[in-house]
């Protein structure tokens, strides 16, 4: 095993160690599984209810912010109502102190400065539309990162569609500094990171639909990062794969191998990251609410939300958590917003 893997499997024991000696904040939901019922009827308050225990409870347990878990989480909760909740403010309060200890506590790897500086902009965004300081810091010291190709050192654990190439990071690092409020964009330390980055993408095509899904959905603040002809073929590209019942499917969004080297099916069941992401997206590209693929994918998302509030998508990877789930059901709370116009 290479020894950052090693590395890695060594902290994610510590983190489920301190898991088991640490007690719950709020009793943990229950596992994602492909055959939880699906709800009576579509229900916020549900949705809220599971994103606020799932993301309490990973936080407080792996003390890390968690591209399958909690980073998304961010974005969507000051969405919904009650959006002073203890476990957003708990969540907030422990990146805001991550943000601001680096000097002392040094980052883990260089992708946690880059989510939790897309975790943060993505908070300001969607609460105060004001520019935090920790969130500016964050950002700062992103570009500090930054390699001399113009991309970032990604995590690359073989967990697709996030955390298995740098070209993922460099999404994460465009739409993070796309939606951060106050002009962010415009600043010194932006204008010179965002040259590099635009000549990565230019030089690095994206591998596949996922990530050029990200890359749209920057693009839809930051000039030069897509030409338009480029736009309109990636939106093109997702309307092509939206399945009969409204739904996207991960799968159909790249070519990614299981763990036991098995393919993903691409013509899987709809699934709530796929969903929540395409309508998200397409949304920001400036695709209308009324626009028929919309309306049906969000009709998709109230239809097949689970009883516990959240929404399911299969892992990539193996069938032992689906933990993706969790992400998959924050993007399904950003994208119905997004079709409500909030």
């Amino acid at each position: 095993m290479k020894p950052f893997l090693l590395a890695l499997s060594g902290l994610l024991l510590g983190a489920s160690i301190a898991a088991a000696d640490t007690p719950q904040s709020v009793p943990p939901s229950a596992p994602n599984q492909p055959t939880e019922p699906l709800a009576k009827s579509f229900s916020w308050s549900a949705a809220r209810s599971f994103l606020d225990t799932v993301n309490r409870n990973w936080t407080d347990n792996r003390q890390c912010l968690a591209c399958h878990t909690n980073l998304y989480y961010m974005h969507a909760r000051p969405l919904l109502e009650q959006a002073d909740s203890e476990a957003h403010r708990s969540i907030r309060e422990f990146l805001e102190d991550r943000a601001q200890h680096w000097d002392t506590a040094k980052p883990r790897w260089d992708a946690e400065v880059l989510t939790t500086a897309f975790a943060l902009a993505g908070n300001d965004a969607a609460s105060t539309g004001k520019l935090h300081a920790a969130t500016k810091s964050a950002l700062d010291r992103m570009w500090k990162l930054q390699t001399a190709d113009g991309g970032f050192n990604w995590l690359k654990c073989a967990w697709p569609p996030m955390e298995h190439d740098d070209y993922y990071g460099a999404t994460i690092a465009a739409v993070a500094t796309a939606i951060a409020p106050e002009d962010y964009a415009k600043s010194p330390a932006a204008q010179a990171g965002l040259a590099k980055l635009r000549t990565y993408f230019a030089k690095n095509p994206a591998p596949d639909l996922h990530h050029r899904t990200m890359l749209l959905w920057a693009s839809a603040k930051l000039e030069g990062l897509l030409t338009e002809r480029e736009k309109q073929a990636t939106i093109a590209e997702l309307r092509k794969v939206q399945r009969a019942d409204g739904g996207w499917s991960l799968p159909a969004l790249g070519t990614y191998k299981r763990r036991d080297g098995s393919a993903n099916d691409p013509t899987a069941p709809s699934d709530g990251y796929a969903t929540g992401l395409a309508v998200m997206v397409l949304r920001q590209a400036g695709v209308a609410a009324n626009d028929p693929g919309i309306q049906r994918g969000a009709a998709w998302l109230k239809a097949n939300q689970r009883e516990s509030g959240r929404w399911f998508t299969r892992s990539l990877n193996n069938d032992k958590a689906h933990l993706i789930a969790n992400a998959g059901s924050s993007l399904a709370v950003m994208a119905l917003k997004a079709v409500e116009g909030k």
